[in-house]
């Protein structure tokens, strides 16, 4: 009777491995939905339409993105959450996604619980960028202003909990300034305010401050990283003023939870080569740092910097109100 039952068993493990196999093969046989929970214009929209021309061209079926703004990132993760996990909604999101729930009440979604993790596509090094009109042209310069002006400069924030919002408030603490921090819809209004005057200065991925910055629109004062930007080498770091500061934000991919492990590998290894085409020189130049990697990897990143989040969050007394 245990024999049987063990073959039985061993029967249907073997049938639902081939059937996942087989749907794995014959995975996408229509158009895969893509949602980015930010409007259109940031960093993050433009490093997600590259990747997923890419998955479309490699796989064969168009990879559709889908702006889903609103609720600081969480009406688009929430559907992405609610959707089938069968690998045709899937969820491009930045840093914010894991941290902006921790200065939230609450959230439709956990982000462990809710979502499969697939693959990390890249680290974004931060620009720290200023009104062109003020006497500020590296950190240092920075620090003294804000101690003569306290109070009464002002920083953008594309979004609460983001990693340009934490990075702030980490420099805020780190280099004993006193500004306040302003809080905007996404980085294309924040940067239109930069550039105009009505703000004096943001922390935001590269790309969104580069071409700004070669035009002369605004100032870059300092990257993030922990080195100098190979588009900006002239840039110094943060840390060559204030030692031991580094801050990244970072893009990934994740679908509903329970995806079924063989879509969830072939959805990584396509972004993984996604990372080794012409994409990756665009990235690059684009102030990128590129992190291919098993969804495991990526499992194990997004719960350290969820952890790291959270001190800065806290110490900071970060909450939307």
């Amino acid at each position: 009777m245990k024999t049987r039952i063990f073959l039985k068993a061993c029967l249907a493990a073997s049938l639902a491995a081939a059937t996942f196999g087989a749907m794995a093969q014959a995975y996408p046989s229509r158009p895969v939905k893509v949602i980015i929970p930010f409007p259109p214009g940031g960093t993050l929209d433009a490093v997600g339409r590259q990747l997923a021309q890419k998955l479309g061209e490699q796989m064969g079926q168009p990879f559709v993105v889908e702006n889903r703004a609103g609720g600081n990132g969480t009406i688009g993760a929430a559907a992405v959450a609610s959707a089938p996990a069968d690998g045709y909604t899937l969820l491009f999101n930045a840093s914010t996604f894991t941290s902006a729930p921790m200065t939230m009440k609450s959230v439709p979604y956990g982000v462990v619980k809710d979502f499969t993790p697939i693959a990390l596509v890249a680290k974004a090094p931060l620009s720290v960028a200023i009104n062109k009109n003020l006497p500020i042209t590296d950190i240092k310069s920075l620090i003294t202003y804000a101690k003569a002006h306290p109070g009464r400069m002002t920083f953008a924030v594309g979004s609460i909990g983001s990693a340009g919002h934490l990075s702030t408030e980490l420099l805020k603490r780190v280099g004993g300034m006193d500004y306040t921090v302003v809080p905007y819809k996404g980085t294309a209004p924040a940067f239109q305010d930069l550039i105009g005057g009505q703000i004096d200065g943001f922390i935001d991925p590269i790309l969104g401050s580069l071409q700004y910055h070669k035009s002369g629109m605004l100032r870059v004062v300092a990257v993030t990283g922990d080195k100098r930007a190979p588009n900006l080498p002239d840039v110094p770091t943060v840390a060559e003023t204030l030692p031991g500061y580094e801050f990244y934000s970072w893009y990934g991919l994740w679908a509903p939870a329970k995806l079924p492990a063989e879509i969830t590998q072939r959805l990584n290894a396509e972004t993984n080569k996604a990372l080794g085409t012409d994409m990756r020189e665009k990235l690059i130049q684009q102030g990128l740092v590129l992190t291919p990697g098993s969804p495991e990897d990526f499992a194990k990143f997004q719960n350290a910097d969820m952890a790291r989040s959270q001190k800065v969050i806290t110490d900071g007394h970060i909450r939307v109100e």
